[in-house]
């Protein structure tokens, strides 16, 4: 069997985590909340409806990557004083 290549040992903040539970976090909290928010506004048409899902998801996002990332942030902190 072939020995593995693809590990990593990152210092500070693992980014390809930051990235994957952003994602999953986007999507898990997101969707709902554009359903949400969607029975309360006129979309009459589907560019109207698109863009409204593309503006309240571009909010989720980015606040759910600041939170992740700082989140990541606090808990390597944590851990390399731990480590002291």
């Amino acid at each position: 069997m072939p020995t593995r290549v693809e590990t990593t040992d990152p210092e500070g903040v693992d980014y390809g985590w930051v990235m994957q539970t952003t994602f999953v976090l986007t999507i898990v909290v997101g969707a709902p909340l554009v359903a949400v928010l969607s029975t309360g506004a006129d979309l009459p048409t589907w560019s109207a409806r698109a863009t409204f899902a593309l503006r309240v998801g571009a909010v989720v996002w980015i606040l759910t990557a600041v939170g992740v990332f700082l989140y990541a942030r606090r808990r390597e902190g944590s851990q390399s004083q731990s480590e002291t």
